[in-house]
């Protein structure tokens, strides 16, 4: 099947009580259990719920993995991965992560010595050279956030099969519509399911998904041990939004290589990051992992503009957090998603404080390089 119908038939698709073609919002928090021992398959909705489930398994048939899981947020299933390792284990990760990322490695999992090194994913050579006997994964986006750093997903992989480590993918940006990392070779997806899978900014929800029996059973016993778990009710809507995925990621694309089109002409545009241009480094790579470029847009205004103004005079485009839904929104990284990341590194790898990330939406493409051509007018009165 392929992936525009496993959106819609994957998983379980129909309710095998009814017949409804949409799974019921199972919204209990316990089961009845025939005699000691003997239940239908559920006890407890921490431990497993019909409607978490349908969607566990949609994600898993998505991403081609052995199960899936869902969590209530993207960080909390970052989390629970991040438990599968111990005190003075190392993780090597990408140096332009998402902040939130960036945070709970720095924040919380440093406390109990959890180390990790920030390494530029792109470039093997440092990817390997940072890799020493405590080393036990490699987190990597790819494309990263905010600045569209592309990884090589197969290379990363292979490497770390040679050593003995985990590969772990953050895969929001491009969602298992666009690229499917386990099939490359990886060991773990994880995706913030706010985003492109839910669609429509309406939800908050985490997914992950594991390659193997073993990693299965790890990640289902911390999932249920520290109960960060999807609530029925958004795990619904989550399956609601991943049946248009295939349609809006089509828009998202197609938007998004009209804008930069448009970005590319404009003289205000210092710098763009989008893994479409064939200028873009990691371009050719990104073509042989990924079926599309995604609906991300990151630009750098000329140091002479005010970011301020630009920002103050969108209409349409929404300055606001997150990503991935039907609406476009614009966000400041430096003082926004990626407020965490000390100045020092932000400015290192290039988050600078003229950067400006884009997320594309799916409204009229003319409408919303008409709203950035009226922001960038202004910024230049």
């Amino acid at each position: 099947m392929k992936i525009e119908s496993l959106l819609i038939h994957g998983g379980i698709s129909v309710d095998e009580a009814t017949g409804a073609v949409n799974i019921p919002i199972y919204q209990t928090s316990t089961y009845k259990q025939q005699s000691l021992g003997v239940n239908k398959g559920y006890e407890y909705s921490r431990t497993g719920n019909p409607t978490r489930e349908a969607l566990e398994k949609l994600i898993n048939d998505l991403e081609k993995g052995y199960e899936g899981f869902a969590f209530a947020s993207g960080l909390a299933a970052i989390s629970a991965v991040l438990l599968l390792f111990k005190s003075g284990d190392k993780i090597i990760l990408s140096d332009n992560v998402y902040g939130g990322t960036y945070r709970i490695f720095d924040k919380v999992f440093k406390q109990f010595n959890l180390e990790y090194e920030l390494v530029d994913t792109s470039d093997l050579k440092a990817v390997e050279e940072a890799i020493d006997d405590k080393t036990k994964a490699i987190f990597i986006e790819t494309p990263t956030n905010p600045l569209m750093t592309i990884t090589d997903i197969r290379k990363i992989s292979e490497l770390a099969r040679k050593k003995g480590l985990l590969t772990v993918v953050d895969n929001t940006f491009m969602t298992p519509y666009l690229q499917r990392p386990i099939e490359l070779g990886v060991d773990i997806v994880v995706h913030s399911a706010t985003k492109y899978l839910g669609g429509h900014s309406d939800l908050i929800a985490g997914l992950a998904v594991v390659n193997s029996a073993e990693l299965a059973e790890k990640l289902h016993f911390i999932q249920n041990a520290t109960g960060g778990i999807l609530n029925p009710s958004d795990a619904w809507l989550l399956i609601r939004g991943i049946k248009t995925l295939g349609v809006r990621m089509d828009r998202h694309v197609e938007n998004a290589e009209f804008v930069t089109k448009y970005l590319e002409s404009n003289e205000v545009v210092q710098k763009i990051y989008y893994p479409g241009l064939k200028t873009h480094d990691g371009y050719d790579i990104h073509k042989t992992q990924a079926d599309g470029a995604g609906g991300m847009i990151s630009f750098v205004l000329k140091p002479q503009y005010d970011v301020k103004k630009f920002f103050e005079s969108l209409d349409l485009i929404t300055l606001g957090e997150s990503l991935g839904g039907v609406e476009s929104l614009a966000c400041h990284p430096a003082s926004m998603t990626h407020a965490s990341i000390p100045y020092e590194i932000r400015q290192e790898i290039g988050i600078v404080d003229n950067l400006i990330r884009l997320s594309v939406g799916i409204e009229s493409k003319e409408d919303i390089v008409k709203d950035l051509d009226s922001a960038f007018k202004a910024v230049k009165l």
